[in-house]
């Protein structure tokens, strides 16, 4: 399982290890992760947190492009940058470049009924500080 806290804000996930084994690894060699998590441009009802050029060294698997609420996905680099996606609302997942899939390796299990406050305060207030932890 995940922790995830942003602010006063506190989630459970459940990892994706049998739909998702390479990309679980791959986000598990990321933890302890403290980042800013940010409202997206182009996908609709979700937050991210850019990484940049990092390679995360997995391809795509279990990947979406309509992640639902609380399905936690891993963008593996390619066409824009790896970026990790936190959906709240109703997503189509896609950058600059056009549509993307991302990995769905953990859904949130405790505190689904947040994510929309955490995703309406980064729309209107800007970068939240968050972290990720396995317990």
């Amino acid at each position: 399982m995940l922790e995830i806290v942003s602010g006063d804000f506190r989630f459970a996930a459940r990892l994706e290890h049998d739909a998702a084994p390479q990309t679980v690894a791959a986000f598990r060699r990321l933890l302890p992760l403290e980042s800013r998590v940010i409202h997206v441009r182009w996908s609709g009802e979700s937050m991210w947190i850019p990484l940049g050029n990092l390679e995360v060294g997995v391809e795509a698997e279990n990947a979406t492009r309509f992640p639902n609420p609380g399905e936690i996905l891993l963008y593996p680099g390619g066409l824009s940058e790896t970026e990790v996606l936190f959906p709240y609302g109703h997503v189509a997942f896609g950058s600059k470049a056009g549509p993307l899939a991302g990995n769905h390796f953990a859904t949130v299990v405790e505190g689904v009924e947040q994510l929309r406050e955490l995703g309406i305060k980064a729309l209107w207030e800007g970068a939240q500080a968050i972290s990720f932890r396995e317990e």
